[in-house]
């Protein structure tokens, strides 16, 4: 419950410093996805599921108890249902990860939490783009059209570039005109490879892992169920055995 409080702290905070909070309608005005969700739901649920579970066994509120049971139990059946789907239909969940990443790399420059999560991703996975360095050609400032007045024009942003481990400071212009630059070429100063099947070989390199976590995740959820449901049948049992005395 408290990490739960913690996780909406930052979030307010993210909002507040972007000035989201003194204009609630500039939520809808990023084209993009904003990182920030990620923390208010996040810990709005844990929040929720923290305060139910706790007050509800301290105080023996079964209304409590049950809600975070089925509060769990529809998280549990919705992680489910998404693993199924993922693994059921790949071909659509790669094209709605390709339009995801696109619709962000337009809107890269528009939130400073989007850029920064789109650069640790290109980092972390030493991809560019969704499927290669032309995606972004979406992105007004990095797009190759004859208008484009941008520096930017035909480059990519610094995460997509190849590190040189003797350079200790970033070098944030190291991608300008890359692209105008021949396809072999690039790969010396680029990563080339796309996120999306960056992403579908790290699942695959590390599939043991992520199955295990997911596993962990899943036994966890269940096991508060069961302790949930035990402690609402005895909470009931000793009630009626006081109605029968």
């Amino acid at each position: 419950m408290l990490l739960g409080v913690a996780f909406l702290g930052i979030g307010l905070w993210a909002w507040n410093e972007k000035g989201v909070l003194s204009n609630i309608s500039s939520i809808t005005d990023l084209g993009g996805f904003d990182p920030v969700w990620l923390f208010l739901v996040t810990g709005g649920v844990m929040f929720i599921l923290g305060f139910a579970g706790c007050i509800g066994a301290l105080r023996e509120n079964t209304f409590l108890l049950k809600f975070f049971s089925v509060f769990l139990g529809i998280i549990f059946f919705l992680e489910l249902t998404a693993g199924v789907l993922a693994f059921t239909f790949k071909d659509w969940i790669k094209d709605q990860l390709n339009f995801f990443i696109n619709n962000n790399i337009r809107a890269y420059r528009d939130d400073i939490d989007l850029q920064n999560l789109i650069d640790f991703t290109q980092e972390y996975w030493d991809c560019c783009g969704a499927f290669g360095a032309d995606d972004w050609n979406l992105n007004i400032y990095f797009n190759c059209t004859d208008t484009n007045p941008s520096r930017e024009k035909c480059g990519v942003p610094f995460s997509c570039c190849t590190k040189d481990p003797a350079e200790d400071v970033i070098n944030t212009q190291c991608g300008y005109d890359v692209r105008a630059k021949a396809d072999i070429e690039q790969k010396t100063y680029i990563h080339v490879k796309g996120c999306v099947p960056q992403f579908e070989k790290w699942l695959q390199d590390n599939l043991t892992v992520v199955a295990g976590i997911f596993i962990g995740v899943a036994l966890l959820q269940i096991f508060g169920i069961c302790l949930a449901q035990n402690l609402v049948s005895d909470i009931e049992a000793v009630r009626a055995s006081c109605l029968f005395t």
